[in-house]
């Protein structure tokens, strides 16, 4: 079961005017299952969007790459259970008869339409049904089928995960509504497995492409469940202008500043909501790193203790092994690294003080910690005053079944 992640309900979640979003069942897995979302941008909106770093990318991050090169989207054609990825030219091409698909139906530019696909890597993605799917899609456009919507983007997720948020801007109500999926195959190195964000606030282009960039480094780059970086990744922020706010030209302005927080704190609920239904977490775990000489080594050493097998396992264990993040702390392959200048606690309480065992610690104390199901595992280098945090998730063995079994 998720780890304190509470389900989306239909009236949490606002509908953005200008953004509107189709649900169908194409059958692509699982027949009768929803696993087609179209989402149809206004025009006059701007979009901004990232990709997986990782070189193996699927087809549909490939095409929407190109097509955003050349236009401002005005439609993302979003199936489940197919990755699309590993395909060859044939998926290359697949994933751009899927935009052309959709640009005859509504007629306009295939490059305008923006593909992404989840799911099983290596197969090749059915065409046809698609095509046979769309039209429903297209019929059951609504600005308030979010709630659908993040449903059917689902793959081994167990909750929906979506959110709303109102904020003013200028004495104008700007509503920011956004959805992820995301559950393994989870160290996005960009964004995440998919996200959509969408706000009615009024945003130049230029101001929403930073916009975006910073948010996913605060949130989705600091999120891993494995350690895997899928090759499907992507994040799309979209601003309608339905809002009627003054423009928003500059990042640093009050207006500026009121957006990034409200986007920042959605991107944020989401990577969290996407690490607590990581598959099989049992813990939601925070990883902070202090006083480190920048944010770089900091977060290498972070990722270092989260991505370590026999940390993850301990904390499935509930066992207070600490021995094993003093060694992936050792191990993380900072320069010049002074142990004895090292603390490490578990929530307040000191395990290693020194680089060497806490003189109070006592086992007692460090169960108690670790029965928890949300622990914080926090480092202090004593070398500077850079710090960062990432989150994570315990290994248990149903992460081991639902990945052995993906494909059953």
């Amino acid at each position: 079961m998720p780890v304190n992640l509470p389900e989306v309900t239909q009236e949490a979640l606002l509908p953005i005017k200008g953004i509107k979003l189709g649900i169908a069942s194409a059958g692509i897995k699982t027949v009768g299952r929803p696993d087609l979302v179209l989402i149809e941008i206004e025009k006059g909106s701007s979009c901004s969007s990232v990709y997986t770093k990782n070189a193996f990318c699927a087809a549909p991050v490939t095409v929407a790459k190109q097509h955003q090169q050349h236009t401002t989207p005005q439609y993302c054609l979003i199936n489940s259970g197919n990755a699309n990825a590993g395909t060859g030219e044939q998926g290359l091409q697949v994933a751009q008869n899927c935009c052309q698909l959709v640009a005859d139906l509504m007629g306009n530019q295939a490059n305008t339409v923006l593909p992404f696909s989840t799911g099983v890597i290596g197969q090749q993605l059915s065409l046809e049904k698609i095509e046979h799917a769309l039209p429903a899609a297209i019929q059951s456009l609504e600005c308030n089928n979010w709630f659908d919507a993040a449903h059917a983007i689902m793959t081994t997720d167990t909750l929906a995960k979506a959110v709303s948020k109102q904020i003013e801007i200028d004495g104008v109500t700007v509503t920011i509504t956004g959805m992820a999926k995301g559950s393994g195959m989870i160290r996005p190195d960009m964004a995440t497995m998919l996200s959509y964000i969408a706000t009615d606030a009024a945003v130049e282009q230029s101001v929403l492409d930073e916009i975006l960039k910073n948010t996913v480094e605060q949130s989705f780059n600091r999120i891993t469940v494995d350690g895997d970086t899928s090759t499907n990744d992507a994040c799309v922020l979209m601003a309608s202008a339905y809002a009627a706010n003054e423009l928003i030209t500059d990042i640093n302005s009050v207006a500026g500043q009121a957006l990034v927080q409200s986007i920042d704190e959605i991107s944020q609920q989401l990577a969290h909501a996407i690490v607590r239904d990581g598959e099989g977490a049992t813990k939601f775990v925070a990883i902070t790193v202090e006083q480190g000489m920048d944010t770089s080594e900091c977060r290498q050493l972070a990722y270092t203790v989260a991505h370590s097998p026999l940390v993850k396992t301990a904390l499935f264990a509930s066992d207070p092994n600490w021995g094993r993040i003093l060694a992936a702390v050792g191990r993380s392959g900072l320069e010049n690294f002074d142990l004895s200048q090292v603390s490490i606690y578990l929530d307040e309480l000191c395990i290693v003080s020194g680089g060497e065992p806490a003189q109070d610690y006592t086992e007692q104390q460090g169960q108690q910690v670790m029965d928890q199901d949300e622990i914080t595992i926090r480092v202090t280098l004593g070398r500077g005053h850079a710090s960062d945090i990432i989150w994570t998730c315990d290994f248990s063995y149903d992460y081991v079944k639902i990945n052995a079994e993906y494909r059953t």
